[in-house]
């Protein structure tokens, strides 16, 4: 995977500089009133909701702004309701992508990620057809400068399941409930911790070993992850280091 952790990374730090944080927090509200509406405003109740208010709070959105969301996910201020909605389908090489949205309009999302697909090289698949090579996972990404042994003697009591080497990363994997109790073990034993997400792994990954494939298919990835109501692009791709230290992002 560390191909792909490391495109993931990269991204990361670069958007933290260069993108708008406008619609990054634009993102991460509604994901955060979503939560809100589905499982309740408590966040020591809604698992789902303390790891958005935990996202948010990382990205320095002020907690009066996040408070506001949950009211409105909740009902006790008006606000646009949103719904969930996913879309599967595959980037050139037979990458397989899967595109999580919030939408308060079906028709104009499932338009505009029609057209990003098949404006870019890529096709759009039956629900289900893509979905089962994919399973939710709380990751933890950690710098290399944590040892191997601190590391798994905080981890494997608070729930990681497994620990793996993406080269310049750690990554620990949980089940997605146990990734908060993960995060506030590693946050208590002073680990450093370069992100906490549940996120969709993939079982299994197509290599992608030339550069111009490459580039397409992380130009459709970037291109949908831009869609204002695209919240999340899963894929199951693995480009080769060298390939990825070409790519512009």
């Amino acid at each position: 995977m560390s191909g792909h952790s490391k495109w993931a990374t990269t991204k990361h730090r670069k958007g933290a500089v260069d993108k708008a944080r406008g619609k990054l927090f634009a993102k991460l509200i509604r994901q955060v009133e979503v939560a809100a509406r589905e499982g309740g405003g408590d966040v020591n109740a809604n698992a789902t909701l303390r790891t958005m208010y935990q996202k948010a709070r990382d990205a320095s959105i002020p907690l009066d702004t996040i408070e506001r969301a949950i009211k409105r996910g909740t009902g006790e201020l008006e606000g646009v309701k949103y719904e969930s909605v996913n879309y599967e389908g595959y980037a050139p090489a037979g990458v397989a992508l899967i595109v999580e949205c919030l939408t308060d309009n079906r028709n104009r999302t499932g338009s505009d990620i029609r057209s990003t697909f098949s404006r870019n090289g890529g096709s759009m698949a039956e629900p289900g057809a893509v979905s089962w090579q994919f399973e939710r996972k709380g990751v933890v990404m950690l710098p290399k400068s944590v040892g191997e042994d601190d590391l798994m003697a905080v981890a494997l009591d608070a729930g990681a399941e497994d620990l793996s080497d993406e080269g310049d990363e750690w990554m620990l994997t949980s089940a997605p409930g146990d990734l908060p109790g993960l995060r506030q073990a590693l946050e208590a034993a002073s680990i450093t911790l370069e992100s906490a997400e549940v996120e969709l792994v993939p079982s299994s990954r197509v290599a992608v070993e030339e550069e111009a494939t490459a580039k397409r298919v992380l130009k459709l990835i970037e291109l949908l992850e831009d869609l204002d109501d695209v919240q999340n692009v899963w894929s199951n791709f693995d480009i080769p280091d060298a390939i990825l230290e070409t790519v512009e992002i």
